[in-house]
């Protein structure tokens, strides 16, 4: 081990301190076989592929002949987060050997479906359909079975018409106080929602201060209290709720008194603890001898007058894999005889994550099975007390659902919000805990008005048609219909709607589109792309902090696709001190504190920002992540700081009002242990403000 350390340092110091542009290419490839090995050591020995990860895509990128890089390279990232980054790296083993796996056009499609890309996901699935015909007698362990590949496609078909038909629904990060650099999950909140419970295998607060085999901390339950209307910093429940070991929480009674855990004993039981009237909870016990077996119990809900009982069991006699339980209490408050809930709710495949809303009758719950997009789809379905009876489940549909793992969603009692972990591109961690808020009243408004506006359209063109002697023909089925971005800007410290300047830039030179507004603070774009594409969306306002993001909007398909985003401003006013905004959008060089033209968009935000508030003096600072010495961090650090500041001085920003500092790597948001979401995350520049003041007439 302290060998596969040694040469990861002196692999890392030869990649930072070396252009890539100077090194020959036998070197490149010789440094790529010797990061591919310690990938090798990492994957197949220590079994942590987040982190063998970076090995393979730094060797991929050293070698791109190198095939073993380049498919391992696919094969971590699809087995860990962000999946649809695979497919450039599965492609490109595709070009070097086409037969290098049996399953390689399996693989490809498999990243097109995690990248939203079906259209692409099923002509390779197809394309691996063909091979199996062609190949019948072949038994490789790489052999994927038809039925798997056709429900792979299913899903696919359901993902072009979920996203076709996109829920209404405003995803949140619910912040740093509760999300940790690592992995946070399965969250329960009480009825007035004041208390959330949750998972999580971050290793600051945790009772062992070792690791498990995957590198990551084991799981300990940690506890915030909303307070002031947000969530407090999160704290370890501790002793005796926590072990040394794993423990997971499950559910949480309406009244937050009573907690359910995963205790992985006797292949996995339900236990449950009390809390005492000084806030700290009882040792917890086994649930029932009725509920717990010698087979797995995954996940438990309890109904809010506390009588009835829903766990998931991979029990005998159920419908396959993980199915969905219910248990009573009897006249004597035991829990009495467990049924399962039947072949409306649970299917050949897993359904778990399971949760009573505080209605007592609305069960939401996840199933590998029905109609999905891939992985777990969360669904919903409402039970009927006159004849003992459930709805056939409905799926919550995109943008909750994707085609990675959706589950364990809680929803609050008023029905305006929701919990639940998921991966997303705003992410502080590797799984983050987010919210799901219903859209208010003014969205509901704007999307009529947007409709309204279409019918008005519709009608003026057909008059227009009329008046040149064309007829009006039926829309084709086939013709592909603009992706519409509802935009909504709202005011952070009231959520009232704001009116300001919002512009949507794509990867293209002045590849600018354009907006209409619908209502007070509504913006519409109607974006035309026959592939995914990124972009930037900036939305700015006079007295108001701008903000910069990034949104991914897929290709145009036959059915209308609308897609809600949310974004809320800081009144300058109202900005502290030591405010921090990390600027995404300005890019360097490698090794260099050379700013690249890409930079331009957000450096003019800067400065116009700074131009409209005379009163804010802020500090730019730069950060690094860990690899090279600590020295030449915060050198190169400083340097690029002091380029914005030299920037926003050439651009008239007063130099009083401005502070350069490099802090290296003394001050990470991510895990240095990682590329993709640590490291990356860490080499960043910020704007922090050190004094925001009112001038008069300004």
């Amino acid at each position: 081990m302290n060998r596969l350390i040694v040469k990861y340092i002196l692999l890392s110091a030869f990649g930072f301190l070396h252009s890539v542009a100077i090194i020959a290419q036998d070197n490149n490839k010789q440094v790529a076989e010797e990061f591919v090995e310690i990938g090798d050591e990492i994957y197949f020995v220590q079994k942590a592929p987040e982190q063998a990860k970076e090995m393979y895509i730094q060797a991929a990128q050293l070698d791109p002949s190198n095939i073993k890089a380049n498919y391992m390279a696919g094969k971590t990232i699809s087995e860990t987060i962000n999946k649809g980054e695979a497919t450039p790296y599965f492609q490109q083993v595709y070009q070097l050997d086409a037969d290098y796996k049996f399953d390689l056009l399996y693989s490809i499609a498999r990243s097109y479906q995690y990248g939203l890309q079906f259209e692409e996901a099923i002509e390779h699935y197809n394309r691996y359909l063909e091979r199996l015909e062609q190949d019948k007698d072949y038994r490789g362990e790489d052999k994927i079975p038809e039925n798997q590949v056709k429900r792979r496609i299913y899903e696919c078909q359901n993902g072009q018409e979920f996203i076709a038909n996109a829920r209404n629904f405003i995803i949140k990060n619910i912040g740093s106080s509760i999300n940790s650099n690592s992995l946070d999950y399965a969250p329960v909140i009480n009825a007035d929602e004041t208390m959330m419970i949750f998972t999580s295998r971050r290793k600051q607060n945790n009772l062992n201060e070792n690791v498990y085999d995957d590198n990551f901390a084991y799981e300990d339950i940690f506890i915030s209290y909303k307070e002031n209307g947000k969530w407090g910093p999160a704290k370890n429940i501790d002793e005796p709720v926590n072990t040394l070991y794993f423990e997971s929480n499950l559910a949480l009674s309406a009244d937050g008194k009573q907690l359910y855990l995963y205790r992985d004993e006797n292949n996995g039981d339900i236990y449950v603890s009390d809390q005492r009237s000084d806030g700290s909870w009882s040792e917890p016990e086994p649930v029932s001898d009725n509920i717990n077996s010698s087979y797995s119990e995954n996940s438990v809900t309890i109904s809010p007058d506390g009588q009835t009982i829903y766990f998931s069991s991979d029990r005998p006699g159920g419908f396959g894999g993980l199915d969905l339980y219910k248990c009573e209490k009897d006249r004597k408050g035991e829990w009495g005889k467990v049924t399962n809930l039947g072949e409306t709710v649970n299917t050949p495949y897993d359904e778990d994550g399971v949760f009573m809303d505080f209605d007592g009758k609305t069960l939401y719950f996840s199933s590998r099975g029905r109609k999905g997009m891939g992985g777990y789809d969360i669904f919903k379905s409402v039970y009927k007390a006159e004849d003992d009876s459930w709805n056939d489940p409905v799926n919550l549909g995109y943008p909750i659902n994707t085609p990675d793992d959706d589950i364990f969603f809680v929803s609050t009692k008023d029905g305006k919000r929701g919990y639940f972990a998921t991966v997303r591109n705003d992410g502080v961690g590797y799984l983050d805990i987010y919210m799901v808020e219903i859209p208010d009243q003014t969205e509901e408004l704007a999307n009529k008005l947007d409709k309204k506006n279409q019918k008005q359209l519709a009608k003026e063109e057909g008059l227009a048609n009329r008046n040149i002697g064309q007829v009006n023909q039926p829309k084709s089925s086939n013709t592909l219909q603009p992706v519409q971005l509802l935009l909504k800007v709202e005011d952070a410290s009231n959520q009232q709607a704001l009116d300001a300047q919002v512009s949507l830039k794509g990867n293209q030179k002045d590849e600018t589109l354009a907006s209409q507004k619908i209502a007070d603070g509504i913006y519409r774009f109607d974006i035309q792309n026959n592939k995914t594409v990124e972009y930037v969306l900036a939305v700015e306002k006079p007295g108001y902090v701008y903000k910069s993001v990034k949104v991914s909007i897929p290709p145009m398909a036959d059915k209308p696709q609308e897609f809600r985003k949310k974004v809320t401003l800081d009144p300058v006013t109202q900005v502290a001190t030591d405010y921090r905004m990390v600027l995404d959008f300005v890019y360097f060089d490698f090794n260099s504190a050379h700013l690249k033209d890409e930079s331009q968009d957000e450096l003019s935000r800067l400065k116009s920002f700074l131009e409209e508030n005379p009163g804010v003096r802020v500090e730019i600072a730069g950060h690094t992540d860990n690899i090279g010495s600590a020295t030449y961090n915060k050198a190169l650090s400083q340097k690029r700081a002091q380029a914005i500041v030299n920037y926003l001085a050439e651009q008239g920003i007063a130099t009083e009002r401005l502070t350069a500092q490099g802090y290296g790597e003394t001050d990470p948001i991510a895990s240095n242990d990682d590329e993709a979401e640590g490291r990356e995350l860490n080499r960043r520049v910020e704007m922090r403000v050190l004094e925001s003041r009112t001038i008069a007439n300004q």
